[in-house]
């Protein structure tokens, strides 16, 4: 038998900036390319960008859905999941990867970063949240801060080993 394929969870926000949809579709590519199967919330904006990329390179993408409905899911979605549970649904989410990649995004995104941190998954922010905990003045270590999406795919490949 195959060995299962690495997940990584993509997060960003639905009303993503055109900076952000460029590297989500980056990271589609990248991911897809090198084998690994991407989870997001399904939608508009970083998943639709993510999704599509994914598919044109040959790729998975899974999409959990905060909603009812399999159609409402972004072109590009391999297999749509209707949760229904609304935002709830970031942490499943989270809890289905084995390392999230965060780009941009509001405070879905950062609660899609806090699950990670909590569940012990490798996290990487681009142009995304800095986490900061209480008391401390530098950011949290556990966050990986990148500035391309090729060193954001890079490093997820390294520890996910």
């Amino acid at each position: 038998m195959p060995p299962r394929p690495r997940i990584v969870a993509v997060c960003g926000a639905s009303q993503a900036t055109d900076d952000d949809r460029t590297t989500a579709t980056a990271i589609g590519h990248l991911l897809a390319e090198r084998g690994f199967v991407i989870v997001c919330g399904g939608g508009r904006g970083v998943a639709t960008a993510v999704a599509a990329a994914a598919e044109a390179s040959g790729g998975t993408c899974v999409g959990l859905l905060p909603g009812d409905r399999h159609d409402d899911a972004a072109p590009g979605v391999s297999i749509p999941i209707a949760t229904g549970v609304g935002h709830l649904r970031n942490a499943l989410i989270v809890q289905s990867c084995d390392a999230l990649i965060a780009i941009g995004g509001g405070y879905g995104t950062l609660s899609e970063m806090a699950f990670g941190l909590v569940l012990d998954k490798p996290v990487v922010a681009l142009n995304s949240w800095s986490v900061v905990r209480p008391g401390e003045i530098e950011p949290d270590p556990a966050v990986h801060r990148a500035s391309t999406a090729s060193e954001a795919v890079d490093w997820i490949e390294r520890r996910l080993v």
